[in-house]
């Protein structure tokens, strides 16, 4: 989003936006940078759409399509950094995710955690 005008940031934003409460009722709030790039200048843009940017504090390179196959990489990848507070970035995209998703979340569970929206967490 950087290298966007002020203009293009706020149509995209603003047609995902739009998107999203078409096709599931949902009105979004939250604004995850694609790819983490932000500057202080789409920072502003996307608070003055009355957005808060959420970033995220666990990932891994789950979106390269060329990196699956890889199950109990990913497994050890997300136990092995949990931490209080932990906000993991999962990508849809990635087969690895959708077959360990339940497995991971049972472990995590079993660790003590909780799930929660960044609405309920506690800051």
């Amino acid at each position: 989003m950087p290298d966007l005008t002020d203009e293009k940031v706020k149509s995209e934003v603003m047609d995902l936006h739009t998107v999203v409460y078409q096709k599931f009722g949902y009105e979004m709030k939250y604004i995850r940078p694609p790819k983490g790039e932000f500057s202080e200048r789409t920072i502003n843009i996307t608070n003055s759409l009355g957005y808060t940017s959420a970033m995220w504090s666990l990932a891994y390179d789950d979106w390269d399509e060329n990196k699956q196959d890889r199950e109990e990489y990913a497994k050890n990848k997300i136990i092995d950094n949990i931490h209080p507070g932990a906000v993991i970035l999962l990508h849809g995209n990635s087969k690895d995710n959708t077959n360990v998703l339940d497995y991971v979340i049972k472990e995590i569970k079993n660790m003590g955690y909780e799930f929660k929206t960044l609405d309920e967490f506690a800051r």
